[in-house]
């Protein structure tokens, strides 16, 4: 029995790989000079990019995109879901370069944009950048975190936006670790909220399992009433710093092992490319599937496929 085996036949006959979350307008972005900044905390990242969106153009971004999107399609990948960044710093250039993106491979697999809200959509600069972005992307994208202190105002920025323009919505949510986060389950009542069930997807989650058994299962049965995605990025979070805080035996995985049996759509991403984020990532989306399965202790055959295709293609939307 090769098991390896068995999951790849079992993706290419649900239609290849979905990558649901990447950020290719970043790819391939690492240099001798700024792989110092790969050390820094998650937060600071947020601002070390910005030089490099200043300097980028167009046509750069549009040949990094363009090489991550042959990469996928060279694994027989079926779509891509990737936020681009649109803020003050670059502003509409990694537009302009998903318009190329989006018409020159049109008729080799799906792929859906998110809008990066790295800036936040709350104060006026950042807003201009979110609002100038909605009507060209397929996703609304968020990210709670960067207006700190204001998570529900910024949630309600993107569901009423989403609900407004009949669009989905992608979510950056629990991404530290740590038992002082509930995102994933501020995202999933906003859904409720704002009558959004089924059309969220919460991206990461991995300080569910930092959290003790009792509460992790109240979310996940509150996730499912929302009807929110989940999408989990392996590799861009087993590397999280280890702390001495204590927390339940858990790894820095999104728990799908639990989130599966507990009813939930599962999908999964390979986010950052050989970027300040994650430099020694390549892309390759059979790693992603092995670090999760490995992680989570979880081999069952026909859900991994699942996780791997259909799963993403229903949080992306696309209907085969």
């Amino acid at each position: 029995m090769n098991p390896k085996q068995l999951v790849q036949e079992k993706i290419k006959t649900l239609g290849g790989w979905v990558n649901t979350h990447a950020h290719l307008d970043r790819a391939y972005t690492l240099t001798p000079d700024n792989f110092q900044y790969s050390y820094s905390y998650l937060k600071e990242k947020w601002h070390l990019v910005d030089e490099m969106k200043q300097a980028a153009t167009v046509d750069d971004i549009y040949r990094r995109m363009s090489q991550a999107v042959e990469l996928f399609i060279e694994q027989g990948a079926q779509a891509i879901g990737t936020f681009i960044d649109v803020d003050d710093k670059i502003e509409d250039k990694a537009i302009k370069a998903a318009m190329k993106i989006r018409e020159n491979y049109k008729n080799d697999l799906e792929i859906r944009f998110a809008n990066q809200v790295l800036k936040g959509v709350i104060d006026p600069k950042a807003r201009k950048w979110f609002d100038m972005s909605v009507d060209f992307v397929d996703i609304i994208g968020g990210l709670p975190a960067k207006d700190f202190g204001r998570e529900d105002e910024h949630l309600d920025i993107l569901l009423s936006t989403a609900k407004e323009k009949g669009k989905l919505v992608h979510v950056h949510v629990d991404q530290f670790n740590t038992d002082e986060e509930k995102e994933t389950e501020q995202l999933a009542h906003k859904t409720i909220e704002h009558g959004m069930q089924g059309k969220v997807s919460a991206i990461h989650c991995i300080s569910l399992a930092a959290h003790p058994r009792q509460y992790r299962e109240q979310v996940y049965e509150l996730l499912k009433k929302a009807e929110v995605h989940i999408i989990s990025c392996p590799t861009a979070w087993i590397d999280h710093n280890r702390t001495e805080r204590l927390a339940p035996s858990h790894n820095s995985i999104t728990p799908v092992d639990e989130m599966v049996p507990a009813g939930l759509n599962v999908a999964f991403g390979t986010d950052n490319i050989c970027d300040i984020y994650k430099p020694f990532s390549d892309g390759d989306l059979w790693t992603e599937m092995r670090v999760m399965l490995e992680a989570c202790h979880f081999y069952n055959v026909e859900e991994l496929a699942k996780i791997a295709t259909v799963n993403g293609l229903k949080a992306l939307g696309i209907e085969k």
